[in-house]
């Protein structure tokens, strides 16, 4: 076992002497430490050195106030990253999820880093709902004396592009608060110009320093290993492709692949309720046509590029300006002035602005205009406790049509139609500590899953089987599952029929849109089986969502406030405040996209 270093980072040496002196420190015993720092001082004074006497006590580090935003996980890692660097640069930081976060309690705080995420269509992310609409009411305190700087994460290729951060670091303002540190509007790429920002805003928020009070108290109690970032590597790594499946059947207008992935050097720690990013490649049909276009078709470095590191189907304005100016295109330039921009841009891709105004484009210029290619995530289907060093995903491939071109989704339809059993692919763990199964595998368990959205709860299942396996006791479980047919879109239902007849899953309710006129949805079946659910609700059961964000995750929790509307006779207000409960219990959880 490594002995853990007494030193920490920030003393005045270099790494070799700091190596040096923790190695004959480490070995040394008390009285020996003591001799030392005796005959060191007694060496200081026979030089005519003074003594090294403190001239004022250590001075308390100073507090720092972290909130964060997050749905995928970004704004809650760069969080924790500040958090890091504070306590470097001589704060004590805390760091508090929107969802946790009591808002009259920040007009107790000194210094505020805000990071926030945008979600959809300039929504704030769903476990900071609650916060953030009681910092945007009439009730929000008032912030006098706070000093604050704001982060946002977004997405260009959406309209309200940051639009939370945005509207956060205005209110702040608006309370009272001081802006010591400009806000950053940071799209999908955001790891380096984030990292500058954050040692930015230490420096604006840092008090300026007192001649005879300048000595930080430092938390030795930490260890030299709270320098060190404690969390295990999560670094891209190719995995073979062991199963490709299509769970859809023959005559279904959906395609759904089941997709196993093996890990030569084991698979990651994952939990159930993580992701993994796929690093996927462009199409090449689509490359080609882009290539034809600009009249590069000979550039090989050009195409490798355009296959594997650039985004060129994500169409924004910010895409179209830079274009504009990269070009002088005449006509992209009026296009932009006039304020049209934004609805020409809709269901339209990188090649339609290519063709649409032609200039000539270098490689440089499709560099500039393009963005990095970004990975996807994708729900984990499978307990490592079941399918050992594997990882299974549910991907349903994306097709449509738009401004009379098909399209299709770049990650999806590269797994869909281009990947086959033996195939690599480079992925990377995305942990997500907000979905979890309770931490006692006793309590109920209620999930709400339609289409890929089952795919959490299939690793719930395992995990949870192979628990009772073990000798653990198990609650019930109880899925909600849609989709459009019973016959040809029921994902992976044969497991689900294996899984009620060993009772690893309790019951089973499915809504299957299209089998009948009137469409039914998940969020219908819950208000079925309403007092059932409060029942379990009531008995200290967890409600998990998985799937869409934009209408189904939203429709499932009107379902539950009006559940508990209707089987306790509450009022509206009063049947709202029960599942905000619950969610601040972390007993109703959601994972949407």
């Amino acid at each position: 076992m490594s002995r853990q270093a007494l030193l920490p980072r920030t003393a005045p040496f270099g790494d070799t002497e700091r190596a040096n002196l923790d190695a004959v420190l480490g070995a040394a015993t008390p009285i020996q430490r003591a001799w030392l720092a005796g005959f060191l001082a007694g060496l200081d004074a026979a030089a005519g050195q003074p003594a090294a006497v403190p001239a004022a006590p250590p001075k308390a580090a100073e507090p720092l106030t972290v909130i964060y935003a997050s749905e995928s996980g970004n704004s809650e890692k760069l969080a924790g990253d500040v958090a890091k660097l504070a306590r470097k640069s001589g704060f004590k930081p805390k760091v508090i999820d929107f969802a946790d976060l009591d808002v009259a309690s920040l007009a107790k705080e000194k210094r505020i880093v805000a990071i926030a995420a945008t979600w959809g269509e300039g929504e704030p992310p769903a476990r900071a709902v609650r916060a953030y609409g009681e910092l945007m009411g009439g009730s929000a305190p008032r912030l006098d004396g706070v000093e604050f700087g704001v982060l946002a994460l977004g997405d260009t290729s959406y309209a309200e592009f940051c639009a939370i951060g945005k509207a956060l670091d205005e209110r702040l303002e608006a309370l009272g608060a001081r802006r010591v540190h400009e806000r950053a509007d940071l799209d999908l790429d955001f790891e380096a110009p984030a990292a500058e920002w954050i040692k930015g805003a230490l420096k604006a928020l840092s008090p300026p320093p007192a001649a005879a009070d300048n000595v930080v108290a430092v938390d030795f109690a930490r260890g030299a290993a709270a320098d060190e970032d404690a969390e295990p590597s999560r670094e891209p790594v190719l995995v073979e492709v062991v199963d490709h499946v299509n769970l859809n059947s023959s005559r279904s207008d959906k395609e759904t692949i089941h997709l196993a992935l093996a890990f030569e050097e084991g698979a990651p720690a994952y939990e159930p309720g993580d992701s993994l990013e796929i690093y996927p490649e462009n199409d090449p049909v689509l490359v080609e046509e882009i290539l034809k276009a600009t009249g590069l078709t000979g550039d090989e470095a050009l195409r490798r590029a355009l296959l594997s590191e650039r985004d060129i189907t994500t169409l924004s304005a910010t895409t179209v300006e830079r274009f504009a100016k990269a070009t002088g295109q005449a006509e992209a330039t009026r296009l932009i002035e006039s304020g049209e921009v934004r609805a020409w841009i809709e269901g339209r891709h990188l090649i339609d602005l290519i063709e649409t105004y032609p200039a000539a484009l270098s490689a440089e210029h499709l560099n500039t205009i393009t963005r990095p290619l970004p990975p996807r995530a994708y729900s984990i289907a499978s307990s490592r406790k079941e399918v050992g060093d594997e990882v299974h995903l549910a991907i349903a491939a994306v097709r449509y049509e738009s401004q009379g071109r098909a399209r299709s989704g770049v990650a999806s339809v590269h797994v869909a139609d281009r990947i086959r059993n033996g195939a690599k692919l480079r992925v990377k763990l995305k942990p997500n500590r907000h979905f979890r199964l309770p931490a006692d595998p006793a309590a109920d368990i209620v999930m709400v899953g339609p289409g890929t959205g089952v795919a959490p709860f299939r690793a719930f299942v395992q995990e949870r089987r192979a628990l009772e396996a073990e000798g653990r006791k198990v609650g019930r479980s109880w899925l909600f599952f849609g989709d459009r047919h019973f016959t040809h879109d029921f994902l992976y239902q044969l497991e689900w029929q294996e899984a009620l007849e060993d009772r690893s899953l309790t019951q089973i309710d499915v809504a299957f849109s299209r089998d009948q006129p009137e469409k039914i949805y998940v969020q219908d079946r819950l208000l079925e089986r309403r007092r059932e659910l409060v029942d379990w609700l009531d008995g200290g059961a967890y409600l998990y969502v998985c799937g869409d964000a934009k209408n189904m995750a939203k429709d499932v929790r009107a379902a539950v406030v009006r559940a508990y509307a209707d089987v306790k006779g509450l009022s509206e207000a009063d049947a709202e405040a029960a599942v905000a409960a619950l969610e601040r219990s972390h007993r109703y959880q959601q994972d949407v996209y």
